[in-house]
């Protein structure tokens, strides 16, 4: 009999840990090739493990909810074949070879530069840490980590945190012993603490806190500077509902409002190519490709936002089945991993829910998000060759959260103003 490690897959090239959420599985069950054995969720999407090998479950080393490195052995199977893809070193720590885990992607700096790489990732527990102990983001960069690439773990910080008052500087040399076996990260209750009052407390779900921390990360990132302008889209309004059913019936797609704004976006960003980036250190890195994320509400009332991929490839109908096909994947929680990642720029419908504006939040490592509010009809003067008149139009607000460190007001709002200008050019006679 041989015995096939289950390790936690590498769900993407900036995930590197993941949450068991259920184990379907337990030690002495009998497993297929394939097989769903467990549950896990990232700061993404959900997903399921399959047994890499058939035979029967003969350890489990964590429990649900627990937070695992990827590359981390979580299972072990007795298989009747020698295991063919996994790796050898059963017993061995997965940290002591770097194999297991995909290498860094090139934008990333490297892991001794602590002090340089504002992206470096920290996960939910080591910023919760660093909240209570009043630990901000400038000071959390220059703690020293001895996880994967560089990271910050429980250990590191907890350490630091003893050794805050002593230490007189951050950059102490990190535990010159080879680390153990990654362990679990599990989230430590917090202090009970007395409310008062008539209240209820609602505890937050796992995706709920996630959002939390990426917000608080996004502000502590990008000084964050938001633009405004409107725009009159009685064009599009009245061209949607005359060939809305045309468009179903030809095409099998229903057309929405948002493809036809993720198209004008698309064309403006190839306009301002400055507005399509991330930072990383002092380097400006331009995405060549153009991956427009497109926010998205949950039944849970939860946020998630996939990705449409090469979006300045496709024409209107292709963008409308991405459109609808990434929302119903996220309404019916089957978004794959991919489907969420590589994004370069983020479209934000806050009109969707009455709203007329609104002052998003970047979605890093990105450096701009565009909302669009509800589309309103209001009294517009309009020019025309016999003089001012007053008539009826359908306006919307547009609002661009950008990155102050790279973006200034000027390409700010000169990209605004295009995506204004390009949704009011609409051809209101665009054939389907």
């Amino acid at each position: 009999m041989a015995i096939v490690d289950l390790v936690m897959p590498k769900m993407g090239e900036s995930i590197m840990e993941a949450t068991i959420l259920k184990w379907h599985k337990k030690p002495g069950d009998s497993v297929k090739m394939d097989e769903t054995v467990l549950e896990i969720a990232t700061d993404k999407v959900d997903s399921e493990v399959p047994s890499t090998a058939a035979g029967t479950i003969s350890e489990i080393l964590f429990n649900e909810n627990d937070v695992v490195p990827v590359g981390t052995v979580i299972a072990r199977i007795e298989s009747g074949a020698a295991a063919q893809t996994e790796t050898p070193q059963a017993a061995a720590a997965p940290v002591a070879a770097p194999a297991p885990v995909a290498a860094a992607p090139v934008a990333v700096a490297p892991a001794a530069a602590a002090n340089t790489n504002s992206n470096r990732f920290y996960s939910p527990l080591v910023l919760n840490i660093a909240a209570k102990e009043g630990i901000g983001m400038a000071e959390l960069e220059n703690i020293p980590g001895t996880g994967n690439e560089g990271r910050v773990t429980k250990k590191d910080i907890l350490q630091y945190v003893a050794n805050r008052g002593a230490a007189p500087a951050p950059t102490a040399a990190p535990v010159s012993a080879p680390s153990p076996a990654p362990q679990a990260v599990v989230h430590q209750p917090q202090p009970a603490v007395n409310h008062g009052g008539n209240v209820e407390i609602i505890e937050m779900d796992r995706m709920r806190k996630m959002i939390a921390d990426h917000m608080v990360r996004s502000k502590a990132t990008s000084p964050h500077v938001t633009s405004f302008t409107e725009c009159d889209v009685t064009n599009i309004v009245k061209w949607r509902e005359k060939n809305k059913k045309s468009f179903e019936t030809k095409y099998g797609e229903k057309i929405t409002f948002t493809p036809i704004f993720i198209e004008a976006v698309v064309n403006c960003i190839r306009q301002f190519p400055l507005i399509n980036v991330s930072v990383d250190g002092d380097k400006i890195i331009v995405k060549k490709d153009i991956n427009i994320g497109m926010a998205t509400a949950l039944p849970s009332g939860n946020l998630i936002v996939p990705v449409i991929k090469n979006a300045d490839t496709k024409n209107l109908l292709g963008l409308s089945r991405d459109v609808n096909s990434l929302a119903n994947a996220a309404r019916s929680n089957k978004l794959k991993v991919d489907d969420t990642q590589g994004g370069t720029f983020t479209l934000t419908n806050v009109g969707t829910f009455g709203s007329l504006m609104g002052t998003p939040i970047i979605n890093q490592p990105q450096v701009a998000i565009l909302a669009v509010g509800s589309i309103k009809k209001r009294p517009m003067v309009l020019e025309t060759p016999d003089g001012d008149v007053i008539a009826i139009r359908h306006m919307m607000y547009l609002s661009l959260s950008y990155d102050h460190r790279v973006v200034d007001g000027s390409l700010g709002a000169s990209f605004l103003t295009a995506v204004a200008n390009h949704l009011e050019a609409f051809d209101i006679n665009r054939t389907v």
